[in-house]
């Protein structure tokens, strides 16, 4: 009788679907490719590399491991795809890239935070500027970034959203998984949920900015209402976001608006989401 190593089950290979992703976002944008790499240090690394590069044609760039993931202010993105997971990979990282022309970028990590929430669970919240939560626990994020060359202005949209469940030890904030919420859920199916959509949403955004979003976005607000907390200092009550995507925060010197490039912000009481 022949036993099979369940370590050979976890990193049997997967099956991405990248022809029927290529099928649906190639009408949408002409030249674009799919490539799928079994490790690299991160994807949004590796995009901005190739734009500095002067490779600017659309890209959607999958890791099934990441060893120098990063998020938002230089955090580091643990991918988790160590071998005792039970499902390869637990994390799903992927980089969209391509050439991008709004009139106003502000808002833009609102726009593809709700596209992933609206692609994936009902139940799914939005913590600004750039975090899918649910039940007080952080289980994806964003992270933007952009290269200007010449005429031409290069965005790489990063995401990391958790599959399965993973150790949340050195982490500051306690990782959900979109398995507890979808069971049979796995990263291949995953990311063929989100990623037309998500073109579509960018695309969206570059002709008519956020504000045609801002009543959705209310709708999957984590923060609305909450007492927060600014890494200022400053604190006050949420109340959602104006047209151009910036938190609105009601102190007690009048209502503020903050910026992703400002300040980041946490709830002022630990017993709320952070």
């Amino acid at each position: 009788m022949t036993r099979t190593d369940p370590l050979q089950q976890v990193r049997a290979p997967i099956r991405w679907p990248a022809e029927a992703i290529w099928e649906a976002v190639t009408p949408l944008l002409p030249q674009f490719t799919v490539e799928v790499l079994p490790e690299i240090d991160s994807t949004n690394t590796e995009l901005m590399r190739r734009a500095r590069a002067g490779q600017i044609d659309p890209v959607l760039l999958v890791a099934e491991r990441q060893t120098a993931g990063r998020g938002r202010l230089g955090r580091q993105w643990f991918s988790g795809n160590d071998e005792s997971v039970a499902a390869f990979p637990p994390s799903l990282m992927f980089s969209l890239g391509f050439p991008l022309t709004p009139k106003d970028w502000s808002g833009l990590s609102l726009a593809v935070g709700l596209s992933i929430v609206e692609s994936l669970h009902p139940d799914l919240q939005l913590k600004w500027p750039n975090d899918v939560w649910w039940q007080s626990r952080k289980l994806a994020g964003i992270l933007i970034e952009t290269a200007s060359l010449g005429d031409v202005r290069y965005a790489v949209v990063g995401v990391g959203i958790n599959i399965a469940p993973r150790d949340g030890q050195g982490l500051s904030t306690p990782p959900a998984s979109l398995s507890e919420l979808l069971p049979e859920i796995d990263a291949a199916s995953t990311l063929e949920r989100v990623v037309g959509p998500l073109v579509r949403a960018i695309q969206q955004f570059e002709t008519q900015g956020f504000a045609p979003l801002r009543a959705a976005f209310h709708g999957r607000d984590l923060l609305y209402g909450q007492t927060v907390q600014c890494s200022d200092g400053m604190t006050g009550v949420a109340r959602g976001v104006d047209s151009g995507g910036a938190l609105l925060v009601h102190t007690e010197n009048g209502l503020k608006k903050i910026t992703s490039a400002e300040v980041s912000v946490r709830p002022a009481h630990p017993a709320n989401p952070s």
